[in-house]
């Protein structure tokens, strides 16, 4: 069992940033691999980014690239999504997951945490 606890969501204008943080507990949190994902109002909840404990491996959305960085911090067992360059159609409530291979971070991860809602004001 994982367990995944989001922060850092809030409101910020339009061009802002924003850092989120996730903060893994639980049995092997090693072993996984952590991802990003999001949800619009009204839409289906979508991939962001995903990460490997040591940062070697990371990919994103092509929605995001550019502007969104994920990083991990081992030690702390803490995955982050910084966000700058904000956009409105960035709004939505973020969610932390970790899934046991690449792959299934970005389609289908196992683990959930509660989400944190990011919105964006133009």
């Amino acid at each position: 069992q994982v367990q995944l606890v989001e922060s850092g969501g809030g409101l910020v204008q339009a061009g802002g940033s924003l850092r989120l943080s996730c903060a893994a507990s639980g049995r092997s949190v090693s072993r996984y691999y952590m991802g990003w994902f999001r949800q619009a109002p009204g839409k289906e909840r979508e991939f962001v980014a995903r990460i490997s404990w040591s940062g070697g491996s990371t990919s994103y959305a092509d929605s995001v690239k550019g502007r969104f960085t994920i990083s991990s911090d081992s030690s702390k067992n803490t995955v982050y999504l910084q966000m700058n360059s904000l956009k409105s159609e960035d709004t939505g409530v973020y969610y932390c997951a970790a899934g046991q291979t690449f792959y299934a971070t970005a389609t289908n991860p196992p683990y959930w945490g509660q989400g944190t809602q990011v919105t964006v004001s133009s």
